[in-house]
């Protein structure tokens, strides 16, 4: 078993925003996204295999840059790309959304993201892995809970509740 141990929960979820953002800039020179931070000062740390779910907060983040990028190629002029992240400490339980402004997830596919192979992406862009292992780290490795909520034309919001 993987070991586990408190970390700060700010302080974590700032990291991968920077690793996500500045990997995605290095792979795509013309990205550019505005990041929301919207962080509950009073999250403190949560126990957590921290490398694990640093490759969750990845996926969800490269995910969401990904889905504003694209969706920056057929909106208006006055799309602006937007991903907003929020910490949210909420009785004995941490939220950790997800949130961006694209395109939505239809609902014929929001029941298939956490499947295996799954992708909605260009061939060679996705693996279909990223969301189903995410789930799998969430739900069996941290016994937590990874939803989705979205309406196609309005965005996606992916959270990450996690027991204190």
């Amino acid at each position: 078993m993987t070991e586990r141990y408190p970390i700060d929960i700010n302080a974590f979820v700032e990291e991968y925003i920077g690793l996500s953002y500045h990997g995605m800039k290095a792979q795509t020179p013309d990205f550019d996204a505005s990041v929301v931070r919207d962080f509950d000062e009073a999250a403190g740390n949560v126990i957590m295999t921290p490398h694990e779910m640093g490759r969750v907060l990845v996926n969800l983040l490269n995910n969401a840059f990904y889905a504003v990028h694209e969706h920056r190629k057929s909106a208006g002029a006055d799309y602006s790309p937007t991903v907003t992240v929020r910490t949210k400490r909420v009785d004995s339980r941490m939220e950790i959304s997800v949130i961006d402004n694209g395109p939505g997830i239809p609902d014929g596919v929001k029941d298939k993201i956490f499947q295996p192979l799954f992708t909605t992406k260009p061939a060679g862009s996705g693996t279909g892995l990223g969301l189903s292992l995410a789930f799998e780290v969430v739900t069996h490795g941290h016994n937590a809970r990874l939803e989705v909520d979205s309406r196609e034309g309005e965005g996606a919001q992916f959270v990450v509740t996690l027991p204190v």
